[in-house]
């Protein structure tokens, strides 16, 4: 299912957060972190879809989420500074996992694994936030992502600023690592995968 060529990517709005939400669902289905958060198949597409559309609504306001033509593809950045989530957005988070009652056991620790990425993110330098990538997987092999991480990548190398990522899967590190990324920390979940934070500094 190709593109036919349109992957200019644009920003998107607010009456594209379903779709969009429902396109990352299917791109982290068998992510690690998807899957220990929650291990169950059958829950799991609508569970990372109320995720999703819950971090898309937090960031969309920033007018800093890059898609394509055919909403298959997401780069979703917070700007420099405004990466942190607040209490209400961890709530909104935790309550969209809590709709599903089989997770409510796991929810605390999830949580707190996902509370201790954010409390390792570096707060220097000023750097562009890479919150979200994914690419529906109908759609994928066709250079998607790379185009739409491209409109923030070009800004952070003309202004000299860098920008930083979590990945939840070891095979994404070489595709990162093609655009400037580098590993700086793996850390582990509680009884859980690893993630690597990865940073990149700009190309002057």
């Amino acid at each position: 299912m190709a593109e036919a060529g349109t992957v200019e990517p644009r920003r998107a709005e607010e009456a594209d957060v379903p779709i969009l939400a429902d396109a990352l669902a299917r791109a982290f289905m068998e992510d690690p972190v998807a899957q220990w958060a929650c291990p169950f198949d059958a829950f799991r597409p609508a569970v990372l879809q109320r995720v999703f559309a819950t971090r898309l609504r937090q960031l969309v306001s920033h007018h800093e989420i890059w898609t394509s033509s055919r909403l298959a593809s997401a780069a979703v950045w917070a700007p420099p500074e405004r990466w942190k989530t607040t209490a209400r957005d961890d709530i909104a988070l935790a309550m969209a996992m809590a709709r599903q009652p089989r997770l409510l056991p796991r929810l605390p620790r999830t949580m707190r694994g996902l509370l201790r990425i954010q409390g390792i993110h570096p707060v220097e330098p000023v750097h562009w936030y890479l919150a979200i990538l994914g690419t529906d997987p109908d759609f994928q092999g066709q250079g998607l992502a790379s185009e739409m991480m491209r409109p923030v990548l070009d800004e952070c190398d003309r202004d000299g600023v860098g920008a930083y990522l979590e990945s939840s899967n070891e095979r994404n590190l070489d595709f990162y690592g093609r655009h400037g990324f580098r590993t700086v920390q793996e850390v582990q979940l509680p009884h859980g995968p690893m993630v690597w934070l990865m940073w990149r500094d700009p190309r002057l």
